[in-house]
């Protein structure tokens, strides 16, 4: 299985294993146009240098590394509108399986998913190098993956296949939280005190390192599960075992870790390898914020700041969020630059990435970086925005191809979007008003997230339930910021207490 990244996944290339590689295998047809067309019309920041880079990526067959989610769809709506040629790489009885029929998908290629990371590897590899010889897409012109787990394959995959891609050993460092500090540390920035417990017996030592109030979060991350703050040795002690607990029940379902239960479909994430580890951190006080960076031959080509509202502690579960942010100037700036340093410390030079940071009390502090685009509301905040559309600039890193996008000076729109949190355990018993929300002037979207009858958890009772993904738009993001919190006080999910 590919959760314990990397895992069994064969080791990063050396440089004249790379070369070696590259030497082998013949340009793609990608590539060969690519060397025809003069660089500097392919990196202006203008309309008819994207017009450029989009002519060069219809045709491209791209392999998509696992599909994720449903919710994922529109990565490959947007792939097939562009004129590529996405091949699915998924386990068998996957819902992306029907993308073909649909036209959507031009292949797809069932791999197994339980077996071992390196046997996945191994079949997934030969599966790409016979692309083209049915007729259906042409040989492999890059690499892709919007699902988290598929990181650390889509970069082996495309570094042995002399693709563009993520560096491997970038990725693994990325993946490892208690890596990413050690690549921050070397490189100079700023890291907060931290320790790896790979055993309840390092419990006090790492509480005389890090000291309290701190942070305990699996090191290789799943969202906010997992995530707990603690004050003292005590509560330190019932969370670890806690999260240990809740690690252990989580599945992977559709290439994705989400809690389990009787009726959850999926393959038992601790049977498949899940690291157990425990990263314990000094708590970093201040506002949150996302930083959605695009970098292009070393350098950042685009970079959005996004605030993050409080979370709901001891849990960390998201409350709202809202883009552009609404922090100063040059806060908003220094956390930007030092999001950029972090992913260059890591060793990256070009793809999509989702950094997450809080500006402190002693100021810009790293909190993870993803090395894909982020889930859930982040595409449609970048596209309504500022016009950036990031399923496409993943596409371009996964071909070769510059990125420039064309960024207003001032941003289309303002943005705010949030999960709902259930702030009491109980029942849910009705979520019909969502469909008359999705009527509202400036609702994108109204979505339920779960159902009539399904239990609800709160914070007193543990991680709260996600009830419903709002998402607004306003003139600004100050009054999108207004108009979601008023929706959200209407209580569109209705929850009845437990007996």
């Amino acid at each position: 299985m590919l959760l314990a990244s990397p895992g069994r996944l064969p080791p990063p290339l050396t440089a004249d294993q790379r070369e070696e590689a590259i030497r082998q295998l013949l340009p793609t047809a990608t590539f060969r146009m690519l060397a025809q067309v003069p660089k500097k019309l392919l990196t202006k920041a203008d309309e008819s240098a994207k017009k450029l880079r989009r002519q060069l990526m219809r045709g491209a067959t791209v392999v998509f590394v696992t599909a994720g989610l449903p919710g994922k769809r529109f990565t490959f709506e947007i792939a097939a509108s562009l004129g590529i040629k996405p091949v699915i790489l998924e386990h068998p009885d996957s819902w992306s399986r029907s993308l073909v029929d649909e036209g959507l998908a031009a292949k797809f290629i069932p791999v197994d998913m339980t077996q071992s990371s390196d046997d996945i590897f191994n079949q997934a590899l030969e599966h790409i190098k016979s692309l083209g010889e049915d007729g259906l897409t042409g040989t492999a012109d890059g690499i892709a993956t919007f699902v988290e787990l598929s990181v650390p394959l889509a970069a082996r995959l495309a570094e042995a296949l002399g693709l563009p891609g993520l560096r491997p050993a970038a990725v693994d460092a990325a993946r490892n939280k208690h890596a990413t500090r050690g690549c921050l540390k070397a490189a100079g920035l700023p890291t907060p005190r931290n320790f790896l417990i790979d055993d309840k017996s390092k419990l006090k030592e790492a509480s005389q390192v890090v000291g309290f109030p701190a942070v305990l979060k699996p090191v290789s991350g799943a969202a906010s599960l997992g995530v707990k703050k603690v004050t003292n040795a005590a509560e330190m002690e019932k969370c670890h075992k806690e999260i240990v607990d809740e690690l252990s029940t989580l599945v992977v379902s559709s290439g994705a870790l989400v809690q389990g239960s009787p009726d959850t479909a999926g393959l038992n994430a601790q049977e498949s390898g899940v690291d157990l580890t425990v990263l314990m951190e000094q708590f970093l006080d201040g506002p949150e914020v996302d930083v959605d960076v695009v970098m292009s031959e070393g350098e950042y080509v685009y970079a959005c700041v996004a605030d993050n509202g409080p979370t709901l502690e001891p849990y960390f579960n998201e409350t709202w969020a809202c883009c552009p942010s609404l922090l100063p100037k040059d806060q908003q700036v220094s956390l930007r630059d030092l999001g950029v340093e972090c992913i260059k410390a890591l060793g990256f030079t070009s793809g999509v990435f989702h950094v997450e940071l809080k500006y402190t009390s002693h100021g810009p502090q790293l909190i993870e970086v993803n090395a894909r685009m982020g889930g859930g509301q982040v595409h449609e905040c970048n596209r309504l925005t500022w016009g950036v559309d990031l399923v496409e600039e993943t596409m371009l890193c996964a071909l070769g191809i510059p990125s420039r996008p064309c960024v207003p000076r001032e941003p289309v729109s303002g943005t705010a979007y949030c999960y709902v949190n259930a702030m009491k355990s109980g029942t849910v018993t009705d979520i019909s008003k969502l469909e008359d929300l999705r009527k509202r002037d400036n609702v994108v979207w109204a979505k339920p997230l779960t159902r009539v009858g399904a239990k609800a958890v709160g914070p007193a009772d543990g991680l709260p339930t996600w009830l419903c993904d709002l998402f607004v738009q306003g003139k600004t993001a100050k009054e999108a910021l207004a108009y979601l919190q008023a929706i959200e006080k209407e209580n569109p999910v209705l929850v009845r207490n437990s007996e």
